[in-house]
């Protein structure tokens, strides 16, 4: 059991690279902080996540909280770069 989450655990940190990547690539799109935060993206991301892991039969409310946890993070990461960028 513990080697099959190690190698999901494996999975997800490429596919966060991945993300990351992306995240990273989109602040130089971004005109300001607002732009960056998008609130209302995060919402229904947030929703879109809540209905995919209901359809795959992962708690939506865990699901959430994830999503919730990684988007702060990568909003963060996004405005250390638009700032960076801003220079």
């Amino acid at each position: 059991m513990r080697a099959r989450i190690d190698a999901i655990d494996a999975d997800l940190i490429r596919l966060l690279s991945d993300r990351q990547r992306l995240v990273r690539a989109a602040a130089a799109f971004k005109a300001d902080e607002q732009a960056v935060r998008a609130p209302d993206r995060v919402e229904r991301v947030v929703a879109m996540a809540r209905d995919r892991a209901a359809e795959a039969g992962l708690s939506p409310e865990v699901a959430e909280a994830v999503w919730r946890a990684m988007i702060g993070a990568f909003i963060e990461l996004e405005l250390t770069e638009h700032a960076k960028q801003a220079e």
